[in-house]
């Protein structure tokens, strides 16, 4: 073993945690899914004088994002890995017993064992675009929501009036963030570049474009357009 390894089974709220040493030894712990999770985390990890380290964590949506972005910021290598993966390698251990410190443990002799390659985070105006698209798609669905009961009719004025100030607010929003995005698409080079390639094929809304670009970081890996279009649904 040349590095200590980090297996973290991420929630929305907290994530635990097994490290093992390079000795073999096990240490388990819990903390908050929070910016004082991870500070709490960095000085756990100096007091198991652990100073580089390989976490590994399953590929579990938002959850882990700013965790995994926060152990490589410190120089630790991170992996996040397909859960299938992890779930195969539990089978191949006959592992049948599933708590959070279990599957902790689970992943980090996962990673010891298959020493999994290192993951590489969006470029920063990637995220910030990403973040960006979320809002923007958040706030279409918010604003469906609002849309629903005020089609079918509402007989309270009072609650109608409140419908309607909402989705006002919401339609505003939406443009905001619409603006907000083409600005700062239009403010990187690479971004506009590729966003300009995008809106050359046929079907491709602006909406569309975007979401493409905080998805795919480079869309000339597409051998055509049609392969895009097909990504794209």
């Amino acid at each position: 073993m040349t590095q200590p390894a980090l297996g973290i089974d991420i929630a929305k709220l907290k994530f635990n945690l097994c490290l093992i040493h390079k000795s073999g030894k096990l240490k388990h712990k819990l903390f908050p899914n929070t910016a004082t999770g991870f500070e709490q985390l960095q000085q756990w990890l100096s007091k198991q004088r652990a100073e580089r380290l390989h976490a590994c964590l399953e590929a579990t949506g938002t959850y882990g994002e700013a965790l995994s972005l926060c152990l490589h910021q410190a120089d630790h290598t991170v992996s996040v890995v397909n859960p299938a993966a992890i779930k195969a390698f539990a089978g191949s251990r006959l592992s049948r017993t599933k708590t959070d410190r279990v599957d902790a443990e689970l992943i980090a002799r996962f990673c010891l064992a298959q020493a999994p390659p290192a993951w590489t985070p969006l470029p920063p105006e990637v995220r910030e675009l990403q973040a960006l698209v979320r809002r923007f798609e958040s706030l279409i669905e918010m604003r469906v929501l609002e849309e629903n009961p005020l089609s079918s009719g509402i007989t309270v004025d009072c609650v109608r009036e409140s419908v309607e100030e909402h989705l006002s607010y919401l339609n505003q929003e939406i443009k905001r963030t619409e603006e907000l995005i083409h600005t700062h698409i239009n403010s990187h080079p690479g971004l506009k570049q590729q966003s300009e390639l995008l809106d050359s094929i046929p079907g491709i809304a602006q909406s569309t474009a975007a979401l493409l670009l905080s998805e795919i970081t480079d869309i000339t890996q597409y051998r055509s357009a049609r392969q895009v279009a097909a990504y794209a649904g």
